[in-house]
């Protein structure tokens, strides 16, 4: 039987705001733009929680809701830097590892019970280190599977964990008493439709009859509610580049028709994008844009990245390219840059003097000068003027 964990970091965003500035600590702090009728939250501490405040929430409805909470604007690079160290210390304890996001991850422990003791031991140790060394609690899952892992991890949100027992009679009594909307897949739509026929519980789930389930969800979502609610589930954990992609968006103040300005935003979030693939050490293959127009309608251009690259000079080029195609025939509400099709540094290595691309390496080493830069001195300190995308 396989021994999963899944580690979770607690308020990961926020978190690392409150580390890096003592100042904040204990206070309701939001990651997004303060009473801005079109941003969102990006993250909220636990104290900001308290008042409901989640991400994705509008952050107009945020301050609303705590007119004392502190909005700070999110820092990207700083974010992708600390998961840079996070995903380290897991690589010290197996390299299965399948990253969820920026701040989660499934690892795969089972070949390294005799070298680090039993799976529970294992996450203490992982847990232990990530405060030691990045500061930042994180709360653990253990147990035989992916989804009882996610679902322990939830349970002792912040720095906790929970160990799931392991045998098919214990694991069913673990998942009785919760509810059917802690199982994968259950939407408020089909929560409904469950609670309608009295089940309410996990419990309750795995006494319903085959028939009256399908009955209610169908054939095949039937099955995957069966087998999930006795605690089955054989996904093995899948390593590989840890972003499938990498995005940042604007949503402007006001609908804007100045090319310039718009062209200036997405140099941003296109050096944003840059910093966070040369911090994961990733090259991307292809290149989009995002563009919303004033009605809402959203088209979405992208290019191929030929050689892949992570540097700004040929990720800007490649947005100016886009982003000229498009004649902007009605202001703009939303910029969006992106990369995706990506692969570690090490493959890269191995192709980048076969395709001719004699600068490439030049302006690679130029943009991680200019991150450093912007590290030391903050990301304004160095900026890019309209019109030298390419230069």
């Amino acid at each position: 039987m396989r021994t999963i964990l899944h580690i979770d970091m607690d308020a990961f965003f926020a978190s690392v705001e409150q580390r890096d500035n003592p100042a904040l600590r204990g206070c309701p702090v939001v990651v997004g733009a303060a009473g801005d009728a079109r941003g969102v939250v990006a993250a909220a501490s636990y104290e900001a929680r308290r008042f409901g405040i989640h991400s994705a929430m509008p952050s107009r409805e945020a301050y609303r809701r705590c007119p004392d909470a502190i909005f700070v604007p999110p820092r990207h690079d700083t974010y992708a830097a600390v998961s840079e160290q996070i995903f380290a210390i897991f690589a010290r304890y197996t390299p299965e590892v399948e990253p969820l996001s920026i701040d989660e991850a499934f690892l795969d422990v089972s070949g390294g019970l005799k070298l680090f003791g039993e799976g529970a031991e294992i996450a203490r140790h992982i847990r232990a280190a990530i405060r030691e060394e990045v500061g930042l609690t994180a709360s653990a899952g253990v147990a035989p599977n992916k989804f009882l892992a996610k679902l322990a991890s939830e349970m002792q949100k912040p720095d906790g964990m929970t160990v799931v027992p392991r045998t098919p009679l214990e694991i069913q009594a673990f998942l009785a008493p919760l509810s059917v909307s802690s199982i994968w897949g259950v939407g408020p739509v089909l929560e409904t439709k469950l609670r309608a026929r009295g089940i309410d519980t996990i419990g309750d789930l795995q006494h319903t009859s085959r028939d009256v389930l399908e009955s209610v969800a169908g054939k095949h979502t039937a099955d995957h509610l069966r087998k999930l609610a006795q605690g089955i589930d054989l996904r093995p954990v899948e390593t590989g580049t840890r972003e499938k992609s990498i995005s940042r968006e604007h949503t402007f103040a006001k609908d804007v028709r100045d090319l310039s300005v718009v062209t200036r935003t997405l140099y941003q979030l296109v050096e944003d994008v840059g910093g966070r693939l040369r911090a994961s050490d990733l090259y991307a293959a292809t290149a989009r844009i995002k563009i919303r127009w004033q009605g809402f309608q959203t088209i979405t251009r992208q290019c191929p990245l030929d050689p892949p690259c992570c540097d700004d000079f040929h990720l800007r080029a490649a947005a100016d390219r886009l982003l000229r195609s498009e004649s902007l025939r009605q202001p703009v509400r939303l910029i969006g840059f992106g990369v995706q099709d990506m692969r570690p540094r090490s493959a890269q290595q191995l192709t980048l003097f076969d395709v001719g691309e004699e600068n490439q390496d030049r302006k690679e080493r130029l943009s991680r000068a200019i991150d450093q830069v912007r590290a030391r001195f903050g990301n304004g300190s160095l900026e890019v003027g309209v019109g030298l995308a390419g230069e």
